[in-house]
C-alpha cells in the first residue's frame, strides 16, 4: 500500500492506494509502484502541537476503522505547506511505519517544468495539483484549490507550470467579517435560494457565497483568456459548493491532490529503478 499525506494549513487529507504486491522495493524510501484506485481517505485537522505518539494513535485508529494494517504500507509520500509539522510527521513515519517518507520538495522528480521566477517559492500542493490536472485532463488547464487560501494555477498545453494567483479563502473571509464587526453573527457558508436576503443571516450567506463566486469567476475569466485553458478543475473542501456555481469550472475533483502525489510517487519509483538498473554490473558491461 502507498500512504499519501496532503498537509494543509487547516486540514490534512490522508489516503491509501494499493501497490503491486509483488513489486520489488527499491531505494531508501522502499519505492513500489502504485496501482488501482484510492482505497481509503480521511480529513483531519492540521494540529501543529500534536506529538509523534498522538499522531501514531490517530493513524492506527483510522487505519483500523478501514481494515488496513500498518505492515502493508510499502511507501509514504508527503506534500506539506506547514514546515513546523514536517519533522513530526517524518518521525511518525520512521517510528510507526519503519520507513522514511518522500517529501515533495526541490529535487523530487515531478515531470513538470516550473516557469516561476523562483521555483522554490511554489508550494508543493500547487505542483502536485498541476501534475494531476494535466495527467487527468490535459492542457492547457487551470486548477482552483479551495483551501485556507484559494489558489489558481495555470498549466500550459505542453504540461508546464506557468504560475497563478493566490486569494484569501472563503473561510478566512467569513471569519474576518465575524471578528471585525460588532453585531454580525458567525454563519455557515452555504448557497442561498435567492441573492437578496430577507434577514441578517441570509444576507451574510448570500454575500459570502455570491461574492466569492464573483471573485472566482472574475479571476478565472482573465486566466482563461491568457492561458487559452480548455479545462478548469476545482479541488479542496469547498470545491463542490463554489464549483457548482461557477461559469468557468468544468470539473470538480476533491481528491485531485492525492492523485497528484500518487503520480509523482510512481515517477520517482520508475526513476530510481532505472538508476538502479544502470548501476548493475551487467548494465555497465553492456
Amino acid at each position: 500500500m502507498l500512504f499519501v499525506l496532503d498537509v494543509g494549513n487547516t486540514y490534512t487529507v490522508l489516503g491509501v492506494y494499493p501497490t503491486a504486491e509483488d513489486a520489488p522495493q527499491n531505494g531508501e524510501h522502499g519505492l513500489a509502484l502504485s496501482t488501482g484506485e484510492l482505497i481509503a481517505h480521511w480529513r483531519i485537522s492540521s494540529a501543529r502541537t500534536q506529538t509523534v505518539d498522538e499522531y501514531g494513535v490517530l493513524l492506527r485508529n483510522l487505519f483500523a476503522m478501514s481494515g488496513i494494517d500498518f505492515s502493508t504500507i510499502r511507501g509514504i509520500i508527503i506534500s506539506s505547506v506547514v514546515p513546523p509539522m514536517d519533522s513530526t510527521l517524518r518521525e511518525v513515519c520512521e517510528r510507526y511505519f519503519q520507513m522514511r517518507p518522500l517529501f515533495i520538495e526541490p529535487g523530487v522528480k515531478t515531470g513538470m517544468p516550473v516557469h516561476y521566477d523562483n521555483p522554490a517559492e511554489v508550494g508543493a500542493d500547487r505542483i502536485v495539483n498541476a501534475v494531476a490536472a494535466f495527467e487527468k485532463y490535459g492542457g492547457p488547464c487551470v486548477v482552483v484549490d479551495f483551501g485556507t487560501a484559494t489558489i489558481f494555477d495555470a498549466v500550459s498545453a505542453k504540461g508546464e507550470y506557468m504560475g497563478g494567483v493566490i486569494a484569501p479563502g472563503l473561510g478566512i473571509s467569513a471569519e474576518a467579517l465575524y471578528t471585525r464587526t460588532a453585531r454580525l453573527p458567525k454563519v455557515d457558508i452555504r448557497k442561498t435560494a435567492k441573492v437578496i436576503g430577507s434577514n441578517t443571516v441570509g444576507s451574510l450567506q448570500s454575500g459570502l457565497y455570491y461574492g466569492y463566486i464573483g471573485l472566482v469567476d472574475g479571476i478565472l475569466e482573465r486566466i482563461v483568456a491568457e492561458n487559452n485553458a480548455q479545462t478548469v478543475v476545482a479541488t479542496g473542501g469547498l470545491a463542490p459548493l463554489i464549483g457548482s456555481g461557477s461559469r468557468f469550472i468544468t470539473n470538480i475533483d476533491e481528491l485531485l491532490t492525492l492523485e497528484g502525489m500518487r503520480i509523482i510517487w510512481d515517477r520517482n519509483a520508475l526513476h530510481l529503478r532505472k538508476k538502479a538498473e544502470a548501476h548493475k554490473p551487467e548494465a555497465r558491461k553492456a
